[in-house]
């Protein structure tokens, strides 16, 4: 996927105001219109700048964009960081690409977090509009979802200066993780997104939940995933051995015979539910190193009696 640098296709600074902005599409919309304009690729720089402006001319898509950093070029192989956009507050109101054909990398930045939003309605008496519901996402540890947690959270939510110039204001709130959140879900805090008009009541603020990186564990739904190593003898002979899992240290029996990349079950030590998830063991085979003559012997020894032959399936 290529990195597109909306600011260098409308010629502008990365401080530019709304208006300049308004006034460089402008200005370019007449230029490669492809009914005007001589440019051989016309229509696509027409397409370019009207998804330029698009992200551009919106506060908030514009926030966003800009989190990505400067150090990007254009044309440049891109895949958004996992966490991009993670603790950035927005209402996901105002896309407007039901009708347009914007490209993959506007897609995978905005395609999903923007699409939705909350409009006011008009009502008997007057004019009472429901605030716009915030969208954030939010890290957390695998143990707040283990064990439940408080926490406190700062966001960041894009505001329009005095001089038409974009910035994020933070604030901060106190967050219960309920056990056993899932990674995807969201937590809806009632009355934290936009204030409504009139009698309306404020929008909600709805934080979807993402895992930060664990050093052991990885999340599968509700199960979690854990490389176990073992020693050949172990996997060969059998053996009784320690695992770690969120809630401490347990007894894990390998079967004789087992091989790298073989899966046990360890019911019940996964995620918390009504149903509760469970822990794989993925077992890795660790060969010790050859480091001393004692060693070296051993395996020659070895060599030598077993006659073992990895690639025997592969008929070599």
């Amino acid at each position: 996927m290529e990195y597109k640098d909306y600011y260098k296709i409308m010629g502008l600074d990365r401080d530019a105001t709304e208006d300049q902005i308004k006034r460089a599409y402008r200005k370019l919309a007449r230029k490669y219109h492809p009914d005007v304009s001589k440019e051989s690729n016309a229509e696509a720089l027409f397409k370019d700048l009207g998804e330029a402006y698009e992200v551009l001319k919106d506060p908030e898509k514009r926030a966003a964009y800009d989190q990505l950093g400067a150090n990007w070029k254009a044309g440049q192989d891109f895949h958004p960081p996992p966490d991009w956009n993670t603790g950035f507050e927005h209402s996901g109101a105002g896309f407007t690409g039901g009708e347009a054909d914007f490209s993959t990398f506007f897609e995978e930045l905005f395609g999903r977090d923007f699409r939705s939003g909350h409009t006011g309605r008009r009502q008997a008496g007057g004019f009472h509009a429901r605030g716009e519901d915030h969208h954030a996402k939010i890290l957390i540890d695998l143990e707040d979802s283990f064990n439940g947690a408080k926490r406190s959270i700062t966001l960041r939510a894009p505001e329009m200066g005095s001089e038409g110039q974009v910035y994020l204001k933070e604030r901060t709130l106190n967050v219960t993780i309920p056990k056993g959140v899932k990674a995807g879900q969201h937590i809806r805090l009632a009355g934290q997104g936009n204030p409504g008009m009139g009698e309306g009541k404020p929008g909600d603020l709805f934080l979807e939940i993402e895992f930060k990186p664990h050093p052991i564990f990885t999340v599968n739904g509700q199960d979690l995933m854990v490389d176990l190593p073992v020693a050949p003898w172990e996997a060969a002979l059998g053996a009784k051995v320690k695992v770690p899992t969120p809630a401490g240290i347990v007894d894990l029996n390998i079967p004789a015979g087992s091989n790298s990349g073989q899966k046990l079950r360890l019911k019940g030590r996964g995620l918390p539910a009504k149903k509760p998830g469970n822990l794989i063991a993925v077992l890795q085979i660790v060969v010790p190193p050859a480091t001393n003559d004692e060693a070296k012997k051993l395996y020659k020894e070895m060599k030598q009696k077993l006659k073992f032959n990895p690639r025997a399936k592969l008929g070599v």
